[in-house]
């Protein structure tokens, strides 16, 4: 692959970081970004209603790291909600998305940030996923004694399972601000899928996407994701996800003619083949 240019005027980035009960991930997922050594960079923390550690943890952050992170704490609205959030209260061009049990490669905003702003007509940088798998229980537990006496959880060890593989999850790629003003923001209706709604919507409006084939994200697999948690209700919402579809191809009678000029397939725009099971 050709070296991507080196920057004079960087776009300002900034990182959207929804947090729901995550102490256990969070201050691995802020230092995460940290390291990307991107500049110039905002974290936004959108706490959804956490009754953990999680404001704690990132004051503990900034006191350690001198950096400074914009939270926001609301009541419990869902993923959609605390990432909409997010883009509200974002001042970044390019917006990047990390859910707080993940982490990001080295060097993943200088990558696609620098392709997105060699690029203007491109508005979705994407990379490949890699899948993390836990090898151990997130219920034994050890004794912290440096806090104090609360039992937790004890540190998860991943290990990568499957080859690197193109998907639409949201935090393997990097968006151009605009592109929110053109798709809409997250549909608060739905507490999963909402990725998939999203990118349905950017496909039926052509959105440019780019595919780096390179890992941008580390998917993190456990016993305590939501997605997991909620694995009952996924196919419910795709239902829904496709009924929202038959209904703006029924009012908008030209998006179904947009549609029909397009080169790629909904399922290459959103790679579920290539998805391992």
């Amino acid at each position: 692959m050709d070296t991507l240019p080196s920057l004079l005027n960087p776009l300002l980035v900034s990182v959207v970081l929804p947090v729901y009960n995550g102490e256990r991930f969070l201050l691995g997922a802020l230092k995460n970004i940290q390291s990307q050594q991107y500049e110039p960079v905002e974290i936004i923390v959108v706490d959804d209603g956490s009754s953990d550690r999680t404001a704690d943890i990132v004051s503990q952050f900034e006191r350690e790291t001198s950096q400074r992170v914009h939270y926001f704490y609301q009541n419990n609205k869902g993923p959609s909600a605390a990432r909409n959030q997010g883009l509200k209260l974002a001042k970044g061009e390019a917006i990047a998305f990390l859910d707080v049990d993940d982490l990001w490669p080295e060097n993943k905003l200088n990558r696609q940030v620098g392709y997105l702003a060699a690029h203007p007509d491109v508005d979705i940088v994407q990379g490949l996923i890699q899948r993390m798998q836990a090898k151990i229980s997130p219920v034994d537990q050890i004794k912290d004694r440096s806090t104090d006496s609360t039992d937790r959880p004890s540190p998860l060890l991943f290990e990568p399972v499957f080859d690197p593989y193109p998907f639409i999850n949201l935090g393997s790629c990097v968006y151009r601000r605009s592109v929110f003003d053109t798709v809409g923001l997250f549909d608060e209706a739905l507490w999963d899928n909402e990725d998939t709604d999203w990118f349905t919507r950017a496909w039926e409006l052509n959105i440019q996407k780019v595919l780096l084939p390179e890992v941008s994200l580390f998917y993190r697999k456990h016993d305590e994701n939501m997605t997991l948690a909620q694995k009952n209700l996924v196919h419910y919402g795709l239902l829904k996800i496709y009924k929202r579809r038959i209904d703006r191809l029924r009012s908008q009678p030209q998006l179904a003619e947009s549609i029909e000029a397009q080169s790629a397939t909904w399922t290459d725009y959103m790679g579920f083949s290539t998805v391992p099971g």
